[in-house]
């Protein structure tokens, strides 16, 4: 029997920085290769035959957490691309809580230090990249965005095939 996809589990944006980071995204982003919207990925593959467990773990921890800012705080090189870097202690706090619940799942990529990113630009020459990342140094100011919940994503191979969206709603 083959086994369920695996599952990705990335932060949602409101609409102003989701719009900010798609838009980059699609500017400089291959095109032949851009099958996913801008994201910033918590989780890269968990099991998938645990969805019912998993859903239900980030439905739980959804409800208790409100909106909240993150500071966007420069440029990161990714040495075929380049991201966004980003810290919250909001967000530190919520991906340990679950990687503590989901430990015996975790993949060795998942459970590395966790740095959050939202990429770009990727599967470029280097040379390509590093001109980017100067240009985009260039005009960099810190900023912050705002997180407004949780989406599971099964990924098959391609585009990534939403699962469900889960909103903070603790008031």
């Amino acid at each position: 029997m083959d086994q369920p996809a695996p599952l990705i589990l990335t932060l949602q944006f409101d609409e102003r920085s989701f719009a900010f980071f798609d838009a980059q995204r699609r500017r400089y982003f291959p095109s032949e290769r851009n099958f996913i919207p801008a994201h910033l990925t918590l989780f890269h593959a968990l099991l998938g035959e645990h969805l019912s467990r998993i859903e239900q773990d980030i439905e739980t921890l959804s409800s208790h957490h409100r909106p909240f800012s993150l500071d966007v705080t420069g440029l990161r090189p990714l040495g075929r691309g380049v991201a966004y870097a980003l810290a919250s202690n909001e967000l530190t706090h919520l991906r340990r809580e679950l990687a503590v619940t989901w430990n015996d799942w975790l993949k060795p990529q998942d459970r590395q230090n966790h740095q959050p990113h939202v990429t770009v630009q990727n599967k470029v020459h280097p040379s390509a990249a590093r001109a980017l990342l100067e240009e985009l140094r260039d005009d960099f100011r810190p900023f912050q965005v705002e997180a407004v919940g949780l989406k599971l994503w099964w990924y098959r191979g391609g585009p990534w095939e939403k699962v469900r969206s889960f909103g903070f709603v603790w008031p």
